[in-house]
């Protein structure tokens, strides 16, 4: 039956509902050899833990005897969870392919000695919801509606308690009253009656919390009048089939006063707040017609519980001593006519509980058990149910796609929004376009390239400057050697400096050529610095977007409409934009009912064709398919309106003449960002040119220097030598001293050579040009080999040898100068020769040469600083050329 309590702060009782009661079954023997029978012995042993594990939740729930509702309230819960585990597992049934060794009894909750059996998990299921709502119901009764948080408390346990028995009705009930044996108390009518008795006892509760936080007779009465509607709702389920019989007269009569003591309570609510309005005429007939509900309820109050009677009779009483005050008002002062209570319109009710949605409560999807079990033509079922959803879902994608890029085409088309975000001064580029600027303002803009300009003056000074310093030293030493010839004649008989420093004076005059028309290529940089920076300036503006043109208003306005215009449109757009939103929420809506859409249980139950289930099942989605075909027809027709009035805003506001200024304004800042990098590549390709040119004049100024210093050392000992010869020494006399050595000067240390200079500055940097900017230099014709000691000319500069600008590279592996080691050939030293032919003292004796059979090795041999020039020119022309 029910249990009652009452709180000590309000002679209000309520109720609560008794679990169902039920016999042991044996769920671990019959699932286990269903397991064998259709899997293996192998998969029922890895099930063992699952099957006892459901056992002992099913020998718990039998024995009822948990001391804490709470505990009971978690086990009902868990043991549902798995009870749907296992509905889609087990096809339980008489079916003699199913499990069909079970049969679960369960009595009557309000008629013990009625119960159910049936080979149904569908009644089981249902009993353990039933059981969760009885449950709550209790747990709500424990608390203490003294206290605020108490009432707070039962608030919640009663919309639990009216959840659990909302889900049973509309998931369990009409499965389970589906078999020949069945109980009244799990049906969808009582499910139904119970839901709404506990949203009654919760919107009592508000109203308790209501009385005691003194609020307004007004609000009190809304929600007092709400309290009423709820009972009065589970009155009518109890007083028809098949409940009218069912229950006991004590919980009609429970129900029925509740129902008029919370309609009279409002009446008297109401009734406080129209005195206050002095409306006394309409008080008067609020407060007789609570009088009339109290005395025909208090007719059929036959079994109600005393407290309850006390409470209505105290309500009376107070209702009447005001009924009273208002008669004498009215008939001494106001003198109203008293409506008749019928014509009295519905007083004002306002529900603050819902019942609590169980479906995440009671979600198995997480759950493990029996994971492994999946019947093979279930499988196979519900993989063409699974490929018929797809289908479903991919075609709505694609029309949902298609809509918004036919959306998306037409908009640009029209040049919308943009076109309205321009007259409102939201003015962009185009992104390409925006980022070609933003790059160039990165990099300095048109401002920069002066400085940049300035940087390649002075490494071509740096460069004159070491140029000039080199022909000096090798001019000097040239000088000297010529004094000394003037001065001993023909004693002096070492080679002429111009015969040993032809190779060198060549590549100087060669790098005195590529400055002069590194220097014509400067001035022509300059020039087009100076020729375009008008045209490039713009690029400087910041932002960017400044140098745009704007759409502005008419001067002049015959109408003055156009504020109407663009607000039309704008309007249209928002709609647009609100069919694009639904879009996107359609299609998170067809995941979804696929995420959710789990037929597998239905499937693992059903014994015939599955034909009818799929068509049944594939009809929830007809639902969300015509929204979207709503959806795409609503766009299509207000793509029509905008475009209409985008034609009447053309023409308002002259847009052909705006576009046609902001495309100019496009192509000049491309053409001003096209030549700005043209004049960037060519000042990034000549400061790469002069730094490489420096590091070659560098190493050509060593080797002049090592040249000058070998050649200091030559003359110092030829002097001496001479000035021996003068006073009288021999040959002979020289060949008889102790040193054996047939060349005295073979001992001088050789002059180290071996850092190869970097390659020549010849057809570096071969970059293509732009039509307006010429390739600067040509390519020289092939050149003489120049004589022995300098053998080779510089190699071809290649563009992916050329260092960064001011970057001078160590000689490492795969560096663009790296030293060129040849091998030495036997008997050879590293250094440079005097002269072709060099050996020993400053004689000339070529009697003994010949009579030795060939020539002296060279003490001073260095292999050639560089590979033999190809000749030729590169594909693209270059910056400087020799």
């Amino acid at each position: 039956m029910a249990a009652q309590s009452s709180s000590p702060a309000t002679t209000n009782i309520m109720l609560a509902i008794y679990e169902k009661k039920t016999t042991s079954i044996d769920l671990y023997r019959s699932l286990r050899n269903y397991i064998t029978f259709v899997y293996s012995e192998r998969e029922a042993q890895n099930l063992e833990d699952d099957l006892q594990t459901l056992k002992q939740y099913r020998s718990d729930l039998e024995r009822q005897s948990d001391p804490s509702p709470t505990a009971r309230r978690d086990l009902l819960q868990t043991y549902y969870k798995v009870l749907c585990l296992v509905e889609t597992r087990f096809p339980i049934s008489s079916d003699k392919d199913h499990v069909n060794t079970l049969t679960f009894v369960w009595h009557d909750a309000f008629k013990n000695k009625l119960k159910a059996s049936q080979q149904s998990i569908h009644l089981e299921k249902a009993a353990v919801l039933f059981n969760l709502g009885a449950v709550y119901s209790q747990i709500g009764l424990s608390y203490d509606r003294a206290t605020v948080e108490g009432r707070k408390q039962a608030i919640h346990a009663f919309i639990a308690a009216a959840g659990a028995f909302a889900y049973l009705r509309d998931n369990a009930s009409a499965k389970a009253s589906m078999g020949s044996s069945t109980t009244v108390d799990v049906s969808v009518e009582c499910a139904g009656m119970l839901e709404r008795l506990m949203l009654a006892q919760a919107q009592e509760c508000v109203f308790e919390n209501t009385i005691a936080k003194g609020s307004t007779p007004g609000v009190c009465a809304k929600i007092s009048r709400q309290v009423g509607i709820y009972y009065e709702e589970a009155f009518a389920a109890l007083n028809v089939a098949p409940l009218k019989d069912h229950f006991d007269r004590a919980w009609i009569a429970h129900v029925q006063l509740k129902a008029a003591l919370f309609f009279a309570e409002a009446c008297y609510r109401y009734s406080l707040e129209l005195h206050e309005k002095e409306e006394i005429a309409e008080e008067i007939a609020r407060l007789r017609t609570a009088v009339s509900a109290l005395a025909e309820a208090k007719k059929n109050s036959r079994g109600a519980a005393a407290q309850l009677l006390d409470a209505i009779s105290k309500l009376e009483a107070n209702i009447n001593r005001n009924l009273e005050r208002a008669v004498k008002e009215n008939d001494r002062v106001y003198l109203m006519r008293v409506p008749s209570p019928h014509s009295l319109p519905l007083l004002p009710s306002f529900s603050m509980v819902k019942p609590l949605p169980m479906n995440d409560v009671l979600d198995a999807s997480k759950e493990k058990m029996f994971a492994s079990l999946v019947p093979d033509n279930s499988a196979k079922a519900l993989s063409r149910y699974t490929e018929m959803v797809d289908d479903v879902i991919r075609t709505q994608a694609e029309k949902l796609q298609q809509g918004s890029e036919l959306a998306r085409v037409r908009l640009k088309e029209m040049d919308l929004p943009d076109s309205i975000l321009v007259l409102e001064g939201s003015v962009t580029l185009p992104q390409d376009l925006k980022e070609d600027v933003e790059a160039v303002q990165i990099s300095g803009g048109p401002t920069g390239l002066e400085a940049e300009l300035q940087q390649l003056k002075d490494l071509r000074r740096v460069n004159q400057e070491l140029l000039i310093q080199t022909e000096e030293l090798l001019q000097k030493e040239a000088t000297e050697d010529s004094q000394f010839r003037s001065q001993f004649g023909t004693r002096w008989t070492r080679p002429h400096s111009s015969t040993l420093t032809k190779n060198l004076l060549d590549r100087l005059n060669r790098f005195a050529g590529n400055l002069k028309q590194a220097a014509e290529s400067d001035a022509r940089i300059e020039r087009s610095v100076r020729d375009n920076y008008g045209h490039m300036a713009i690029l400087d503006k910041r932002p960017i977007e400044s140098a745009l043109p704007t759409l502005s208003r008419p001067i002049m306005s015959l109408d003055a409409n156009e504020d109407a215009i663009v607000g039309a449109l704008k309007q249209s757009l928002r709609q647009l934009e609100n069919l694009g939103a639904q879009r996107a929420g359609l299609e998170d809506m067809l995941k979804e009912m696929k995420r959710k859409d789990d037929i597998l249980p239905k499937l693992m139950t059903s014994t015939g064709s599955h034909d009818d289930l799929f068509r049944k099942e594939i009809a929830k989605y007809d639902s969300i398919c015509q929204d979207i075909g709503h959806n795409i027809e609503a766009q299509e027709q207000l793509l029509f309106h905008i475009q209409a009035q985008n034609e009447q805003f053309s023409a308002v506001f002259n847009l052909e003449d705006y576009r046609a200024s902001r495309e100019k304004c496009y192509k000049q800042i491309q053409a001003a960002v096209a030549k700005y990098r043209e004049i960037k590549d060519n000042i990034n390709e000549g400061l790469k040119f002069y730094v490489t040119l420096q590091d070659a004049i560098t190493n050509i100024k060593q080797q002049s220097s090592d040249f000058v210093m070998t050649r200091s050392i030559q003359c110092r000992e030829m002097m001496e030598d001479v000035q021996r010869q003068v006073a009288g020494l021999s040959f002979q006399d020289r060949k008889n001293t102790s040193s054996p050595s047939p060349a005295p000067y073979n001992n001088y240390p050789p002059v180290n050579h071996q850092r190869s200079p970097p390659a020549d500055p010849q057809n570096v940097h071969q970059h293509g040009h732009s039509q307006q900017t010429p390739p600067y230099y040509h390519q020289p014709q092939q050149e003489q080999s120049p004589m022995p000691g300098y053998a080779h000319p510089p190699p071809p500069y290649s563009t992916s040898q050329t260092p960064p600008p001011y970057h001078i590279p160590h000689p490492t592996p795969g560096a663009p100068y790296p030293p060129q080691q040849q091998p030495l050939q036997p008997g050879q030293e590293y250094g440079q020769p005097a002269y072709p032919g060099w050996r020993g003292p400053y004689y000339n004796n070529a009697q003994q040469q010949q009579q030795q059979g060939s020539m002296p090795r060279p003490p001073y041999t260095v292999p050639g600083p560089y590979p033999p020039y190809q000749g030729g020119s590169s594909s693209g022309g270059g910056y400087y050329k020799q």
